[in-house]
């Protein structure tokens, strides 16, 4: 599985109050709701992002609350994979029941620009910078959780 798109960057300590703010938690509706996403550091992102795009990041992105809702608008948004140095580890498991592939690298978090496009196998989890030429290697993910992820979470998983 591949995914390839420009890329939306941001920096350390994303919280999940920041991707999708506490006071939008009352919308029940996915599409509504990620309509508000990253909108208190990036009022541009909704309108500017597409399917495919990736989000690259700093350390310890989704810190915060437990909540599912902040992959599930990052998903929902169109983003196809999220990019970081680390992540914070309620998140991290979040995102992957959720079907959200993300990849901790931190080589490629530092380098990768905002506007870049950038390209992900993830079978093999060899990120490219087509606008830069570079590569840099993610851990991919095992094969199980590559099949939750390709069933579009674990729900998804549980009922094939």
């Amino acid at each position: 599985m591949k995914a390839k798109g420009q890329v939306f960057k941001y920096g350390d300590n994303v919280d999940t109050d920041v991707i999708i703010p506490a006071r939008y938690l009352n919308i029940q509706d996915k599409k509504e709701l990620s309509s508000h996403a990253m909108e208190d550091i990036d009022k541009d992102f909704v309108s500017k992002v597409k399917d495919g795009d990736i989000m690259v990041a700093g350390k310890n992105f989704g810190c915060g609350s437990s909540r599912e809702h902040a992959p599930m608008v990052i998903k929902e948004s169109g983003i196809s994979c999220v990019i970081a140095e680390t992540f914070a580890r309620i998140f991290f498991r979040n995102a992957i029941n959720i079907g959200l592939p993300i990849l901790e690298c931190p080589p490629a978090a530092e380098a990768i620009k905002a506007g870049d496009e950038v390209e992900i196998d993830f079978d093999t989890g060899k990120i490219t910078d087509i606008t830069t030429g570079e590569t840099f290697e993610a851990q991919p993910f095992p094969e199980f959780m590559q099949k939750i992820i390709n069933m579009n979470g674990l729900v998804g998983y549980i009922n094939s």
